[in-house]
């Protein structure tokens, strides 16, 4: 087992880190909330002071973090002056490319071996290890990391070079968020047509419309396997989250001159969602939208 230092105890890292206690591993983890941290603990993590304690000795290193400016400052402050330069060093969080491949070079420049692995599957799948896995990095670094890695997901695949697993990350999730929108339209038209909204998923389930957001993620509640639909559309994939996988999605296009319509409406679409109060719910709310059933009043928190 590994002495593994977890940075990042999030609604995504705090499961994922208890994976990897759960598993034997020693998890020295570190968050700026002190909540995350007594949870963690509850899980078998070893809470740290500091990163730098967190650091001490580690063998490997997990960061899940927000951003993009998060990752460059946690790794140029704290990982590469504490971690040994045998630790391998793996970036779960979903960040711009561009970052993804500088600080891995940087990291590369000073002896580390570093991968960019962002995930899929949401929080259900943080704490039952059964995220997706999508790493950019070399040969060696992939798998340096498959190991740890594989404790916390039900699928690894090594994408590319530094920064295709974000690469990979910021693709999939267009289309997922285009996908559901799209699934969200279907089912509100279906209604307006008077389709009961069970025989229509029953039909376009089995049909040439199947997808994950139709028939894993259905954002109607009673129809198909429970979803956060079910919930009043708490937990699973945050608005704001999904907003900001779309952002990075259009940034990364236009960057490289891609030309991604749907991408870009889908965008519009969760951000005019998100302004009107819904960046807290999950992504599927989206439907509450198109509706016109989703009423918060203006002095509501976006």
């Amino acid at each position: 087992m590994a002495r593994i230092a977890f940075i990042g105890l999030g609604n995504m890292g705090g499961g994922m880190a208890a994976n990897l206690a759960q598993a034997g591993h020693d998890v020295r983890a570190f968050d700026l909330s002190g909540d995350a941290l007594d949870r963690a603990k509850t899980k078998g993590c070893t809470p740290a002071a500091s990163p730098a304690e967190a650091l001490a000795e580690a063998e490997a290193v997990v960061t899940m973090l927000p951003a993009g400016r998060h990752v460059a400052e946690v790794y140029r402050a704290s990982v590469f002056a504490a971690a040994p330069k045998s630790a391998i060093l793996i970036d779960c969080s979903t960040i711009d490319v561009a970052t993804a491949k500088t600080v891995a070079a940087e990291a590369g420049a000073i002896g580390f071996t570093m991968v960019d692995a962002p995930v899929s599957g949401g929080i259900a799948a943080a704490d039952g290890g059964t995220l997706t896995f999508m790493v950019g990095g070399s040969g060696e670094g992939f798998s340096r990391a498959q190991p740890i890695l594989d404790v916390m997901g039900k699928a690894v695949i090594h994408a590319g070079e530094a920064g295709a697993g974000q690469a990979a990350k910021i693709c999939n999730n267009m289309l997922l968020g285009a996908t559901m929108a799209a699934t969200c339209e279907a089912f509100v038209l279906a209604q307006k047509l008077g389709l009961d909204l069970q025989t229509f998923y029953d039909i376009s389930s089995k049909a040439s419309g199947q997808s994950w957001s139709m028939t894993s993620y259905c954002p109607v509640p009673g129809v198909g396997p429970e979803t956060p639909a079910d919930r009043n559309y708490e937990g699973g994939f945050a608005t704001a989250l999904m907003l900001k996988d779309l952002k990075l999605a259009m940034a990364a296009a236009k960057e490289c001159g891609a030309y991604t319509p749907m991408g870009g409406e889908a965008e519009e679409l969760y951000q005019r969602f998100a302004d009107r109060g819904g960046a807290g719910k999950d992504f599927s709310a989206l439907i509450k939208m198109i509706d016109d059933s989703w009423v918060v009043p203006p002095s509501a928190d976006a």
